[in-house]
C-alpha cells in the first residue's frame, strides 16, 4: 500500500469525508455552470420570498383599509341623512315656539305644511321614495293587504285604496303600503 491509500483507507476509517476532485476539464466546466445555476435559482428564490412578503404585507394593509372604512361607514353612515334633517328640526323648532302667538289657524297650517315639504324634500334627497299604488295590481312585496273588498269597477288584486303609503330606499322596501284590495 502506498502513502495516498493508507491516507485514504485511515480517513474512511474515521468517518472524514474525503473530498472528490474532479479529473477533467470537462467535469469542471460542468461544475461552474451548475455553481452558476445554483446562484442563480438562489437569487430567484430570494427575489421570490421578498415578493411574497410585500403581497402579503399589502394584502394586510388592504383589509386593514377595509375594516377603517367599513368602520367608518358605520360610524358616519347617517351623517348624511342627518343633514338633511336639520332644516325639518329648525323648522319644527320654530313652529312650537311661535306656536301660542299664531293669530289664527291659517298660519299655523302653512308653517306645517312648509315643514312637510323640507321633510318631504330631505326624504327625496337621499332616496326614499314614496310608494302609493292606487289602481295599481296588488304586490305582496312591496303592499300589505289591509282587507280586501269587492268592486264592480276594479280589476280583481288591484289595490282600491291606499290606508298608509309604503316607502322604500333606492328600490328596497323600507315599510310595505297599506292597501284595501278588490276581490277577485
Amino acid at each position: 500500500m502506498n502513502a495516498d491509500e493508507a491516507g485514504q483507507e485511515r480517513a474512511g476509517a474515521t468517518g472524514e469525508a474525503t473530498a472528490i476532485l474532479p479529473e477533467t476539464a470537462t467535469q469542471l466546466v460542468e461544475l461552474e455552470r451548475l455553481q452558476r445555476a445554483l446562484a442563480d435559482a438562489e437569487e430567484r428564490a430570494k427575489n421570490h420570498w421578498d415578493q411574497y412578503l410585500r403581497a402579503v404585507a399589502d394584502l394586510d394593509n388592504v383589509r386593514k383599509r377595509a375594516q377603517r372604512d367599513i368602520e367608518s361607514a358605520n360610524r358616519y353612515g347617517l351623517e348624511k341623512f342627518a343633514q338633511e334633517l336639520l332644516p325639518v328640526w329648525d323648522s319644527l323648532e320654530l313652529a312650537v315656539q311661535n306656536a301660542g302667538k299664531a293669530t289664527d289657524v291659517r298660519t299655523l297650517v302653512q308653517g306645517q305644511e312648509a315643514t312637510l315639504q323640507l321633510l318631504s324634500k330631505a326624504l327625496k334627497k337621499i332616496g326614499v321614495a314614496a310608494i302609493n299604488p292606487q289602481g295599481e295590481p296588488f304586490d305582496p312585496a312591496r303592499h300589505e293587504a289591509m282587507m280586501a273588498q269587492e268592486s264592480p269597477t276594479a280589476e280583481p288584486n288591484s289595490v282600491l285604496q291606499v290606508v298608509q303609503p309604503g316607502y322604500e330606499l333606492n328600490g328596497r322596501v323600507l315599510r310595505p303600503a297599506r292597501v284595501i284590495v278588490s276581490k277577485g
